[in-house]
């Protein structure tokens, strides 16, 4: 039946392009994975970030075609600090939504402030994680904005260029559910179902879990859409996937292992494009578990992975193995000198007879069915490394996320870049009440907080290395996670194709803007 529901929706998809001819520019991208709802606010997950760009703007935008940070206009042309604590934002005018209303100074404080002042319970999760020290917004006028935050912030810009911040109209949200004149929970859950943004396409057809159709938006403020339509489907098998390119029925398909790579490169209609995907995949450990409790053996886990060797035999040495927990992204705050974690099998020996380790076993999660690429393998891998230093090791294959269950010890996860700073990597997850912690599965006190204090606010960039570094000291010795690679992700194409990720991007976002995707028959 999967099978059969993956054809028909790539048929209809491959119908409507041969139906409209070649010059409709239409576009079928056979996806890994689909998201269960679209809502830019609540959704940090790496399948949602696929699908945001398209359809929605925040208020400043950055080149996305180079990793360094160059901040650009979006829906705001101007913009400038009036005190140490207040920006004031002129707005672009003539901007309209996908529904046909026309932005309004009261949309943009209604976005900014679900947002920053959150009682919607997802959202009140990205608001702790990133935006908690934002106050409010408030309208000056009909064309500018003021935004308040708590403390002076050194990333003004980086936060109001994030996914939570794009601009939604506020009169549609509250017409989704109830009395239109009152916003309720209910109209943002069905508003995650029918989205509606400023972007250069609109969200024309969604079937959760299955597939997304984008239409261009001909009134998009900005570059015309080079696309009339997109539709991309789940297609969770990465043979299907390849499949539907050589037969024609898609021409981008995602998330190519490299061991498929080959394929690829000996069809001369096909070829590949790859990068080093903002993201680590991670291990994670419980420390509040009864038997992980001591910092010894966790220890012992991260120095009895050879990642390198990981990196060789998966990913064909094409992903990056970090020294510690850092990206060339982050700029000025970029620190691979800094040597968190290790490969030293003696050393986890060592430990382990220190701890009066006895040979317990150790759970090792991963999801079922594979969510990250290589992520099965790797684990069979750290199997027989941590068995080689004397570690029972065993695979339980989980259906849902167990990172927030007592009773997990080891599991996959893995750390995107959500923004190109060390707090938007690293902080988001690890910062004081942030995940990782209200999980109950992390622990600081008041060291690291005051550490992180330092880090995430210091308005000097040797304020905030100093504490990064104190931080990641921190880990060395009381691990609750290991990075175990950067992953060279890939995606294959049709060769009339030109199109590759963004390295201006969060990870894997399909960015079809004018500029990011042309045909070599143009």
């Amino acid at each position: 039946m999967k099978h059969l529901m993956i054809a028909t929706a790539l048929g209809t998809a491959l119908a409507s392009v041969l139906a409209g001819g070649l010059s409709a520019r239409e576009l079928t991208v056979a996806a890994a994975n689909m998201s269960s709802y679209l809502d830019p606010g609540r959704d940090h997950s790496n399948v949602g970030s696929q699908f945001y760009h398209n359809s929605f703007d925040p208020l400043i935008h950055k080149d996305y075609s180079k990793a360094e940070q160059e901040f650009v206009p979006g829906l705001a042309t101007e913009w400038a600090l009036v005190s140490p604590t207040t920006m004031e934002l002129t707005l672009r005018e003539g901007v309209v939504f996908h529904d046909g209303s026309t932005m309004t100074a009261d949309d943009v404080v209604f976005s900014l402030n679900r947002m920053f002042q959150a009682d919607f319970p997802p959202y009140q999760v990205r608001m702790r994680d990133r935006l908690s020290n934002f106050d409010r917004a408030e309208k000056v006028d009909d064309r500018t904005i003021r935004v308040h935050v708590r403390r002076e912030e050194p990333l003004w810009e980086t936060l109001l260029n994030l996914q939570q911040t794009v601009i939604i109209p506020e009169a549609y949200v509250k017409s989704l559910a109830g009395d239109p004149n009152v916003l309720e929970h209910d109209d943002y859950e069905a508003f995650s179902l029918a989205p509606v943004g400023t972007g250069p396409y609109r969200v024309a057809e969604f079937v959760p879990g299955q597939k997304i159709v984008w239409e261009r938006h001909d009134a998009f403020w900005g570059d015309s859409a080079p696309l009339d339509r997109v539709t991309v489907v789940h297609v969770p098998e990465v043979a299907s996937r390849l499949t539907a390119l050589r037969t024609g029925e898609a021409q981008i398909a995602t998330n190519i292992a490299p061991d498929q790579l080959a394929l690829v490169e000996a069809d001369p209609n096909l070829k590949a494009e790859g990068m080093l995907t903002p993201l680590f995949h991670v291990n994670i450990f419980n420390a509040n578990h009864p038997r992980l409790q001591d910092p010894r053996i966790r220890r012992a886990l991260t120095l009895a992975i050879d990642r390198d060797l990981l990196n060789e035999a998966l990913w064909l040495g094409t992903a990056h193995v970090p020294s510690t927990h850092t990206m060339a992204e982050f700029g000025e705050l970029y620190m691979p000198e800094l040597q968190t974690f290790r490969y030293d099998p003696e050393e986890a020996r060592r430990l382990l007879t220190e701890a009066g380790y006895d040979g317990f076993e150790i759970t090792y999660d991963v999801h079922s069915p594979s969510y990250y690429t290589n992520d099965t393998l790797a684990a069979q891998a750290i199997m027989e490394m941590w068995a080689e230093v004397g570690i029972n090791g065993r695979i339980q294959a989980q259906s849902a996320w167990t990172g927030n269950d007592p009773n997990m010890m080891v599991r996959t996860w893995s750390n995107p870049m959500y923004f190109a700073d060390p707090f938007g990597s690293f902080g988001v997850m690890w910062a004081p009440g942030g995940p990782s912690e209200s999980e109950g599965r992390f622990n600081t006190d008041d060291a690291y907080a005051a550490a992180w204090e330092r880090f995430r606010f210091g308005t000097a960039v040797e304020e905030r290395r100093a504490a990064y570094a104190e931080l990641m000291a921190r880990f060395e010795q009381d691990p609750p996670m290991l990075p175990l690679y950067r992953p060279y992700e890939s995606w294959a194409m049709t060769g009339d194709i030109n199109w590759k990720p963004q390295p201006g991007h969060i990870p894997y976002v399909l960015d079809f803007r004018s500029g990011a995707i042309s045909f070599a028959s143009n």
